[in-house]
């Protein structure tokens, strides 16, 4: 990668147990923008004491608070992570030199770090989108948690979903509209202490995200 800032968008709820740890992993020229969506636990004073650019979204919904940060990001090219832990945003440099490489969206395909880290729920859903995906002619096996791609671009691609249907909507414009798409392996460990997935820490907000999901393939 060449000597670039990058900046790195990681919606934010209730994040505050898991901040020092993402933060102090950002790789040297990557800038957080943490887009707080209505955390209650103390997360965006976490988050500005640590250096991060805090932004505020009211609009709860993951979409929502991606696409804020998106909008507040300034660097040509802008990666996206959860805020909770789990991924290795070490990973990150790979994904950018494959954009400046030529691709126009780099993905990451989540590698569990051991067992237990993905509840089957979880997993069984991710399978059967990535193999919709496939079929439209998208070569992945996961739905983007980990991404990067040039800024203009990602607005001009016209994402409205502002729900957890936000990744899944993002790789269908990026197939339609031609876009080189690489992915890659990226470790995925177990979320911080005190945090809990809002689409695979349950059954419920894994049915949730199947709803808006749903909802993007219909359109």
């Amino acid at each position: 990668m060449s000597d670039l800032q990058v900046d790195v968008v990681l919606p934010c709820l209730d994040e505050a147990g898991a901040l020092p740890g993402v933060l102090a992993a950002l790789p040297a020229g990557f800038r957080a923008i943490v887009v707080d969506n209505g955390s209650s636990d103390g997360s965006p004073d976490v988050a500005a004491a640590l250096g991060a650019k805090v932004v505020d979204e009211p609009r709860r919904g993951y979409g929502a608070a991606v696409h804020a940060g998106l909008e507040a990001a300034t660097a040509d090219i802008v990666c996206f992570a959860d805020a909770d832990g789990s991924l290795d945003l070490g990973d990150l440099p790979r994904l950018v030199a494959a954009v400046e490489g030529g691709a126009d969206l780099a993905v990451g395909r989540r590698v569990p770090t051991h067992a237990g880290v993905w509840p089957w729920h979880a997993r069984a859903g991710n399978a059967v989108l990535s193999l919709m995906l496939r079929s439209r002619g998208l070569p992945v096996r996961d739905i983007a948690p980990l991404r990067a791609a040039r800024r203009d671009a990602l607005l001009r691609l016209g994402v409205t979903d502002r729900a957890f249907g936000y990744p899944l909507e993002l790789l269908i414009r990026a197939q339609r509209a031609g876009w080189r798409v690489r992915e890659f392996d990226v470790a995925y460990g177990e979320r911080a202490k005190g945090t809990k997935s809002k689409v695979s820490g349950s059954v419920r907000g894994t049915l949730r995200a199947v709803r808006d999901f749903g909802r993007v393939l219909a359109r």
